[in-house]
């Protein structure tokens, strides 16, 4: 690949997860599966949250947001990995390559907020019971779904142009399935140090500040379960977080593992497969996560069915 200026690089080059003709074809029906499950399930989620009145309280408030984080996500980079296998095409415009990581990022940094939200409100509900009404209100659940996107604004704004300042004039060929920050970072011919700096301090500090604030509330609602004296309050207590802790616990698990780690230890292969599992497999398990261990959904999707073959009867 001949070198570029810092003025003439038209387009990047996605090298993507294989060469292999047969592993491309079963990735390419693969992710498209899990890229139509995702669409349904956070469709199904929204819709069901928002026609059955007994689920418009604030976890299911913040569980519509999720849902359109999570297919947002998704559809930032599957569309064009798909693309990718099923053509061949790995071009990427230079311009379409920072819109990716602009929004990949900004969905991102909002999701890690959201969950915090969502752990405050489930430590106000089990540790606050009485004040829960006052403290989540619907202009408290607003300001703090706002303050999410918000951040998230502010992180890939920050991010995305200290990158794109950069010169690339070494190579057009990125060494991923998607635009990333660090495989973007090593096509600089330019110290990269400024931009890793930002880019450090805004993710570690969106990963730092969110992950106290999730930790916080759970070691307030252990404390708060472990007071409860019989056997079934306490099961009822717990099966209430037990689904946001089990999506933050995957959620997290991958981010750290690769992003918050250091540079020398960057391997290609591990971090594709974990960069899949968080951008295209966890969009798909949250809506599983959150439907399948949660009664009130399962009732409330019944309710709507019956809801919809009723009014099918009266026409």
């Amino acid at each position: 690949m001949r070198p570029w200026n810092k003025t003439n690089v038209p387009f990047f080059i996605l090298v993507g997860l294989t060469d292999s003709a047969d592993m491309q074809l079963a990735l390419s029906l693969l992710f498209l599966l899990i890229y139509l499950t995702t669409m349904l399930g956070n469709l199904c989620m929204i819709m069901i949250i928002r026609l059955d009145l007994q689920l418009h309280t604030p976890m299911y408030f913040f569980l519509t947001h999720l849902s359109f984080i999570d297919l947002s996500y998704s559809s930032v980079i599957t569309p064009k990995t798909l693309d990718s296998l099923m053509t061949s095409n790995k071009n990427i415009s230079f311009t379409g390559c920072f819109i990716q990581l602009y929004f990949f990022i900004l969905f991102g940094g909002a999701e890690c907020f959201l969950l915090s939200a969502m752990a405050y409100d489930r430590y106000v509900a089990i540790c606050k019971p009485l004040q829960y009404p006052v403290i989540m209100s619907s202009r408290h659940c607003c300001a703090l779904v706002t303050g999410t996107y918000l951040i998230g604004l502010m992180d890939c704004s920050l991010s995305v142009l200290s990158i794109a300042r950069l010169p690339f004039c070494s190579s057009n060929v990125i060494h991923h399935f998607f635009c990333d920050v660090s495989p973007i970072l090593a096509l600089s011919c330019k110290d990269t140090y400024v931009a890793e700096t930002v880019i450090y301090i805004c993710a570690g500090s969106t990963l730092l500040v969110s992950l106290i604030t999730i930790s916080v509330s759970y070691v307030s609602i252990l404390s708060t379960i472990l007071k409860i004296k019989s056997t079934s309050g306490k099961q009822k207590a717990f099966s209430t977080c037990a689904s946001h802790l089990l999506g933050v616990t995957v959620f997290y698990g991958t981010m750290i593992f690769t992003y918050l780690k250091p540079k020398k230890s960057y391997s290609l292969g591990k971090d594709q497969v974990a960069s899949v599992f968080y951008t295209i497999v966890i969009p798909m398990l949250n809506p599983l996560i959150y439907s399948l261990r949660n009664k009130e959904v399962k009732n409330a999707f019944i309710r709507v069915m019956r809801m919809r073959g009723g009014s099918r009867q009266l026409k």
